[in-house]
């Protein structure tokens, strides 16, 4: 299938569209044989009835005993009867803080209007409020915004540096579920050092979002914050940009919120109900198993045309990498299963990587997301009768056959512009084909128990850098003789060393190897 002509058929079978959403799939250019259908059936319906379980509540989550929940934000009379009155309630006190803070209701502590906000998070606490915010607000928003989404300090003091004197008419959202997130947790501290240092009540510019009862919870009560808004055990944070961690954020900045969500409601109730030949998610799931042959054997390389889309491919690297790398199925049969992601945008990746996508390795497939509407405007011609949109669509067709043409495996997502509306939707499909695909391999997408290791690991580094901080005296020494005397690996206690001599906490004399290194404090 070398040219265009010979392609038309594969293409008319395996290309599905919504029109009412504007929204297409074509899956022609995946070197997928159409047995895998009926092969896949038993799989493919036990994924079916695990969504639906799911949707109604079911503990989808075993490993935390928790329901899976996330769906239930943009259709909350899709929980259990308990719930919904409380989801519809939290959306809508987070639309009404945010129109309080735009009529200047709710003011910075100074009187003035506030002009930034500023997010404390990490993961999807930071990653789902900084897609939106720089996909879908408002080239002029009502709220610029920045964010703390390390414990980088170097990386903080810029943000704090850029902020400058506007940080008194700084909002800041500090995000953490369970509120012991130490990078969260650092980050709200060093804001709040931030206010204090120019003579600023931290406690009247700053809001909680965060779980009921949580340490955070108490200390945002406490200490009189100006609002507190909740986080659920049921959803978990790569799937939480709907929730208060993302409306808040979004409305904000002048985002549609209910548009938002309302995208992602219809694209759940596309691919909710219809069969697999239709079911895009679906579609999108049996083409990561047919790639990867149910292994991950190669990785999704994502390129969105649209340059508002460039934080998809890093949202996607949470919202897969973290839900579907696991090292056990749910019999407790060891898998190592999951998807590596990359991507960044075209056609900008076209003198990157793309060299390599067509000339190297095979050892990925690419997910190319089309953008129908080039810009607001006509625009000028950049050449006679062709403009820039013109040459953009053209680079992505362009990728697409040179990719097929060398054997190389491509999806095309195609949504008619970057909207509120649209956005959701991406979001939508993704989060059902991880959930679709999760079942097709028998795994928990929704425990990260190898976060929860490097956590725990961190922990105790850190206890053992205080012991080595301990034992260092103003007669220099070497690390092997203070790894004897504090039982801690040697090459632990070394690089633990060389990092408290970097920052001023200790002494260092080079020898000519790492063993002569002499450290004092």
């Amino acid at each position: 299938m070398s040219t265009s002509t010979s392609h038309w058929p594969r293409f008319q079978k395996f290309f599905t569209r919504y029109p009412t959403l504007g929204f297409s799939i074509d899956i022609s250019r995946m070197n997928f044989d159409e047995g895998l259908f009926a092969s896949m059936q038993p799989s493919i319906d036990r994924a079916f009835e695990d969504m639906k379980a799911l949707e109604r509540g079911a503990i989808a989550n075993p490993d935390e005993n928790r329901m899976v929940g996330h769906y239930w934000l943009r259709k909350a009379e899709l929980a259990p009867a308990d719930l919904r009155d409380e989801i519809t309630k939290t959306l809508d006190a987070t639309l009404n803080f945010a129109a309080d803070v735009h009529q200047g209701i709710v003011k910075a502590a100074n009187g003035k209007l506030f002009t930034r906000v500023l997010i404390v998070g990490i993961g999807g606490s930071a990653l789902g409020p900084q897609l939106v915010a720089h996909a879908i607000t408002p080239a002029k928003p009502p709220l610029a915004i920045d964010f703390f989404d390390n414990t980088d300090p170097d990386g903080i003091d810029r943000i704090i540096q850029q902020i400058g004197d506007e940080l008194a008419t700084t909002l800041t959202l500090v995000i953490s579920k369970s509120g012991g997130t130490k990078e969260t947790r650092n980050g709200m501290l060093e804001a709040e050092a931030a206010y204090h240092a120019k003579g600023l009540d931290f406690s009247k510019h700053v809001v909680a979002i965060t779980g009921f009862g949580s340490e955070l919870d108490k200390h945002a009560i406490a200490q009189g914050w100006l609002a507190r808004f909740p986080m659920w055990d049921w959803v978990g944070g790569r799937t939480s940009v709907m929730s208060a961690v993302g409306t808040i954020a979004a409305a904000l900045q002048g985002v549609d919120v209910r548009a938002f969500l309302a995208g992602a409601a219809a694209m759940d109730e596309e691919t909710r109900n219809r069969p697999t030949r239709e079911n895009a998610a679906m579609l999108l799931a049996l083409m990561w198993y047919s790639a990867g042959r149910g292994q991950g054997l190669k990785d999704m390389v994502v390129l969105p045309y649209k340059d508002r889309l460039v934080l998809f491919s890093k949202y996607l690297q949470q919202l897969v990498m973290e839900s579907l790398g696991k090292e056990h199925d749910l019999t407790g049969a060891v898998v190592n299963q999951g998807i590596a992601v990359y991507g960044n945008k075209g056609s900008t990746d076209q003198h990157a990587y793309v060299q390599q996508l067509r000339d190297g390795v095979n050892n990925f497939f690419v997910t190319l997301i089309e953008v129908s509407k080039s810009r607001d405007g006509s625009g000028i011609e950049v050449e006679p009768g062709f403009t820039s949109g013109d040459y953009l669509q053209g680079f992505l067709r362009g990728t697409r056959k040179a990719l097929a043409d060398k054997g190389r495996e491509s999806i095309t997502l195609t949504i008619p512009e970057v909207s509120a509306y649209t956005l959701g939707m991406l979001i939508g499909l993704f989060e059902r084909a991880v959930s679709f695909y999760a079942s097709l391999v028998n795994i928990n997408a929704y425990h990260q128990p190898g976060v929860e290791a490097g956590k725990k690991a961190a922990g105790e580094f850190l206890a053992q850098m205080g012991k080595v901080a301990q034992a260092l005296t103003s007669q220099a020494i070497q690390a092997e003789a203070i790894s004897a005397m504090t039982g801690i690996d040697t090459e632990d206690t070394w690089h633990m060393l060389n990092h408290l001599a970097a920052n001023g906490k200790a002494k260092v004399q080079r020898g000519t190897t790492p063993a002569e290194d002499l450290f004092s404090v």
